[in-house]
């Protein structure tokens, strides 16, 4: 079994979740769903590599685009949407 360790700025968090209605066990879910993309956002990745993770709503709403980056072996996400 792997473990993954998930953090996130609670203040930035709450303001997405008012913004886009995703609450951050969802954002995590999507990682672990079985058709779920990995892409790297070439765009936003200038000081360290950024990436979108692109999964199913474990509650059948949509496709979830979850934007994270990597920081001493978490997964810290930033934002997430439809």
């Amino acid at each position: 079994m792997v473990l993954v360790y998930f953090e996130l700025d609670d203040d930035i968090f709450f303001e997405n979740e008012i913004k886009h209605g995703l609450f951050f066990d969802i954002s995590q879910d999507s990682f672990f769903e079985q058709h779920s993309v990995i892409a790297e956002d070439l765009e936003h990745s200038q000081f360290e590599k950024r990436f979108h993770c692109f999964g199913l709503d474990a509650q059948g709403h949509g496709i979830i685009t979850v934007r994270f980056t990597y920081r001493s072996n978490r997964i810290r996400i930033f934002g997430t949407g439809y």
